[in-house]
């Protein structure tokens, strides 16, 4: 049965689809793009992406849906948080960033909650002292970001959400 977000998901999806192979099809964008891979990412992540986004970042985290948390993980087979955004750093950015989300933090330019940028790291701690970072993800956009769960495996998930309101600790750019 679909619930009414998912059908203005699939809605808007193939309205996104529809006015990117429009687009295409007039040749009025420059960069070339795969124009489909951009809608299925777009469905699949459950977020509209604009001209604007960053959509190399958006396909790649999209490939990564559902893949299985696995502690110390780093492959399609399970991965986990600090795996899953150094993945994504070095694909889509072409950087380098450490491989544990503590030495992630500790590097990284810090940025307010309200601050983030699309591709900003954001980190959390379940300790009460904030002073170990236990998880990171990657900001998208509109209070969304993309990361590893240790129950549902590579999410995306909302940063208003109260388990992340109550153990947010930081956004980090590199």
């Amino acid at each position: 049965m679909w619930t009414m977000s998912r059908k203005i998901r699939h809605i808007a999806g193939f309205s996104l689809l529809g006015l990117l192979l429009t687009l295409n099809a007039c040749k009025t964008i420059a960069p070339s793009y795969d124009y489909q891979e951009l809608a299925k990412a777009a469905l699949k992540l459950g977020v509209d992406i604009d001209m604007e986004d960053n959509h190399r970042l958006y396909i790649e985290a999209s490939k990564w849906m559902q893949t299985p948390h696995q502690l110390g993980g780093n492959n399609k087979n399970g991965v986990d948080c600090s795996g899953f955004t150094q993945h994504i750093y070095r694909k889509v950015y072409k950087k380098k960033i450490p491989r544990s989300s503590q030495e992630q933090y500790r590097k990284a330019h810090k940025v307010s909650k309200g601050k983030l940028k699309e591709g900003d790291l954001v980190f959390f701690s379940a300790s009460r002292s904030r002073k170990q970072i236990s998880h990171v993800g990657i900001y998208l956009k509109n209070n969304l970001f993309v990361h590893t769960s240790s129950s549902q495996g590579v999410i995306i998930s909302n940063l208003s959400e109260k388990y992340y309101r109550r153990n947010w600790v930081s956004g980090g750019r590199y």
